[in-house]
């Protein structure tokens, strides 16, 4: 019930209009990827998902943010499901680790059913430009080689509630979802995300 109400807002605050490249009610295993330039990025993406298809769709965000609150923890916790992670510290070795430590809470909580929703740049972006991704998605789709790794775009909400502000402007966005990918055999890191944020990219241009 909640999580239809929570639906029910994020619509009503973004009006997002859902574009599919892909089947929209498909019950593989997936890993949604998108670009990052808000707070709302994944609430709205998860709130244009079929209600089916919702219920197994877990969001990747940052404990340090989540769990500052009690509302925020409980929406986390109780309707969204989130995998929180640990924000990467300024220690290269702990970086190292914590990153790892990471992809591999993901690819455990996915378990057999679950889909998660990722943003590989690894932090919002100021422009709304979409920086390089973070080696995690590669790393993901190499441990969870089932899941389907689906390219998102999310138009325009870093005007509805840009960085550094706390209230959404309600106006009108559009999720875009593209074809699946997958790491290929022997594919490198670099080629990998090159291709994944190309795919990222094309969504923007085709709008």
């Amino acid at each position: 019930m909640i999580d239809s109400i929570v639906a029910q807002l994020a619509r009503l605050v973004c009006g997002p209009t859902a574009v599919w490249h892909c089947d929209p009610h498909a019950t593989t295993q997936r890993i949604y990827f998108a670009n990052h330039a808000s707070h709302l990025d994944f609430v709205v993406l998860w709130s244009t998902l079929a209600p089916a298809v919702r219920r197994s769709v877990r969001p990747v965000a940052g404990r340090d943010y989540w769990e500052r609150t009690r509302t925020r923890r409980y929406l986390a916790r109780e309707v969204f499901r989130a995998i929180l992670v640990q924000r990467t510290p300024s220690n290269i070795t702990d970086r190292t680790g914590a990153a790892r430590l990471a992809i591999e809470t993901m690819a455990r909580e996915m378990g057999e059913g679950a889909s998660l929703i990722v943003f590989p740049e690894g932090t919002r972006s100021a422009s709304g430009d979409v920086g390089p991704f973070k080696s995690g998605l590669y790393h993901l789709g190499r441990a969870v080689p089932r899941a389907e790794l689906v390219p998102v775009y999310l138009h325009n909400l870093n005007r509805i509630l840009p960085r550094g502000e706390a209230l959404p402007v309600p106006m009108l966005s559009r999720v875009t979802f593209g074809a699946p990918l997958h790491v290929a055999p022997g594919e490198s890191r670099d080629v990998f995300l090159e291709r994944a944020r190309t795919a990222v990219l094309s969504l923007k241009a085709s709008a």
